[in-house]
């Protein structure tokens, strides 16, 4: 399976003589791929960090008319899987949905979702909340494809997403509506408006979801809200705060072979930060505090003809903490990161009769987090060649000391391409669940941890038309929580491994205004016969068209050898999407679009027992101003 992956990094690396002999500027600040601007990340600089990363952006989250995330991630990083349940909602409870993997490594909360920088993840459980990922007002999302333990510590052991919420750029008010209604009787609706005048700008956004969803018992609704604001003091300090808050109702019909009825959660989520940047000619850096929040109702259903559950499942959860970064260039070509973290997280648990109200089988708990760092990275030959090297030290009230080291190496053998190789460690630490709630909790519990080597590279040729990506990567992980019968009893113990290994290739040609084509592969192969919900195969292409007001796009989605959770069989399926738009003015433009979803009718399941559903078409219109 590796003859292929050594073919196409020949024939990429043999593309270095097309290039003009004269590009031999190196910009430090942007690298540009697949047509877009890759900026800095939240931390650092993102040609700091020798890792892989895939950036997507505005215009192709607009493209997608999506309202969630993650179908669109799904689509436009290669390596990386979600899994759903039906047509709307993932759901927090049993029978849930949204685990996202990333190279054969996720579930639980091993890839850490941040929003401006900021971690998201319910302090209880320590899950990630795929409901809340919405693609309104996000500027951009920029996933890491490996272990960001250095700069994020517990939770990115597998990858980060981070999700850049967007800013008011230009004087004025701007901004967008949009409705859409289509099959299951789905209606979405979402408004993103900014005004900005001087140095302050503030962003505002809503966006409300309803869907019957293609079950019966599976209906589901969203309403999200985001206010942020920023205040450019200088062209050295800018200061800000931003909040977020999601209300999501999900029901669950259960699986064909276990149907529930009355299974339902409701969930009241919330964020806020504060923060402070500054940027000068030889540092910059900044401050943020940070807080989030959630409340839970779950009701978990009972089988049909059997007697309904006395209760409804009750929890509260936070996290919050402050994050102090700064990077320096003490000499020529050097940069210097050092940064400081505090995270203090828990929640409480109950369940209140349905009779009466009581309160019964409490838990309550909270764990804290303190972390500092330091990375550094030297550039060689005009920067052509750079040495990247960090450690963190983190220290958990619960598991005491974790060391954290990455190194890597970067080499652009020109102005429009670049190599990176990669060691990394990355760790996972355990949640209060595992530690201490029901049968199988063990309070003794150590981080589980993955050592993670990668090899990446990509180019840009013919004046940026034509993009080209590959990545190859080995994963060994180590200390994996599990449940053992340990004396008869059920018990969670760090005995689990793994080793993954795979690559990933990218290929992007933009032919004229009109015309342009984008594919992605990722292979992976795991020695884990139980890992759900990642594929060893994937492959996403799109065809773009766009005559005049008009814009096509036309999607391919294809999974091989994916583990559902049926005993029997592995998935196989293609989905083939159909997106067009017209738009109409050019003061206030008006643009009606359609969304065709799985047009051949192909009948599949990510989730055992879960039948996804067939054609679904959803259409409506969206207002500038």
């Amino acid at each position: 399976m590796y003859r292929p992956f050594t073919f196409a990094i020949c024939s990429l690396l043999a593309s270095f003589p097309l290039l003009a002999e004269d590009e031999t500027e190196i910009s430090r600040d942007t690298v540009a791929l697949r047509g877009i601007t890759v900026t800095a990340p939240y931390k650092t600089d993102v040609l700091l960090t020798p890792l892989d990363v895939t950036v997507v952006s505005r215009e192709e989250i607009d493209r997608s008319t999506e309202s969630s995330l993650l179908p669109v991630l799904m689509h436009k990083v290669p390596g990386m899987f979600v899994s759903e349940r039906g047509f709307a909602g993932y759901g927090v409870s049993g029978g849930a949905a949204g685990t996202v993997n990333i190279r054969g490594v996720g579930g639980g909360n091993k890839v850490l979702f941040m929003v401006d920088g900021q971690p998201v993840w319910a302090g209880l459980f320590g899950h990630a909340l795929p409901d809340t990922y919405v693609a309104n007002g996000v500027e951009s999302v920029e996933v890491v494809k490996g272990p960001s333990s250095l700069l994020y510590g517990s939770s990115a052991m597998g990858g980060s997403v981070n999700i850049k919420t967007r800013r008011q750029h230009t004087e004025g008010a701007s901004g967008k509506a949009r409705a859409m209604f289509g099959s299951f009787s789905t209606q979405k609706f979402n408004l993103s408006t900014g005004y900005r005048k001087n140095k302050f700008s503030i962003t505002v956004a809503g966006q409300l979801d309803r869907s019957d969803g293609n079950r019966e018992w599976s209906e589901f609704w969203l309403a999200n809200e985001y206010i942020q604001a920023q205040y450019e003091a200088s062209s050295h300090w800018s200061f800000g705060a931003n909040t977020e808050m999601t209300q999501t109702k999900a029901n669950n019909p259960g699986t064909i072979q276990e149907p529930l009825e009355s299974m339902w959660t409701k969930v009241t989520r919330g964020t806020a930060s504060v923060y402070a940047n500054n940027t000068y000619d030889s540092l910059h850096g900044g401050l943020q505090a940070f807080a989030s929040w959630g409340s839970h109702h779950v009701d978990d259903g009972h089988a049909p003809g059997a007697d309904p559950r006395d209760y409804i499942f009750r929890s509260t959860d936070y996290n919050m903490g402050f994050t102090l970064f700064q990077t320096v260039n003490p000499w020529e070509n050097n940069d210097l990161s050092v940064g400081l973290d505090f995270l203090h997280w828990g929640g409480h648990s109950w369940n209140v009769l349905k009779a009466d109200g009581a309160e019964t089988a409490s838990f309550r708990k909270c764990e804290n987090e303190v972390a500092g760092y330091v990375m550094m990275q030297q550039g060689f030959w005009g920067d052509r060649f750079s040495l990247n090297g960090g450690v963190r030290l983190q220290h958990g009230s619960q598991y005491g000391n974790v060391w954290v080291p990455q190194a890597g190496l970067i080499f652009r053998p020109s102005a429009t391409g670049h190599i990176k190789f990669s060691f990394g460690k990355g760790f996972r630490a355990p949640n209060l669940r595992e530690l201490y709630m029901y049968a199988p909790a063990n309070p003794d519990l150590k981080p589980e941890y993955m050592l993670n080597y990668e090899l990446s590279y990509r180019q840009t040729l013919l004046d940026n038309r034509l993009s080209l990506g590959a990545a190859l990567y080995f994963i060994d992980g180590k200390d994996m929580i599990q449940v053992q019968r340990i004396d008869g009893r059920p018990k969670n113990v760090n005995t689990g491994k793994f080793k993954n290994k795979g690559f990933e290739l990218e290929a992007g040609y933009r032919f004229n205004d009109t015309w342009s084509i984008d594919a992605n592969y990722a292979y992976l192969h795991t020695d884990n016969s139980t890992l759900l919900y990642a594929p060893k195969n994937k492959l996403d292409a799109e065809i773009n068209w766009n005559p005049g007001p008009f814009r096509f796009t036309l999607e391919d989605s294809s999974i091989w050898s994916l583990q559902t959770g049926n005993p029997d069989k592995k998935e196989n399926y293609t989905l083939l999407n159909f997106r067009g738009a017209y738009t109409y003015g050019e003061r206030v433009p008006v643009t009606f679009f359609v969304k065709l979803d799985n047009i051949l009718d192909t009948d599949y399941e990510i989730v055992y027992g879960c039948p996804m559903p067939g054609i679904t078409i959803l259409g409506g219109v969206e207002f500038s101003f």
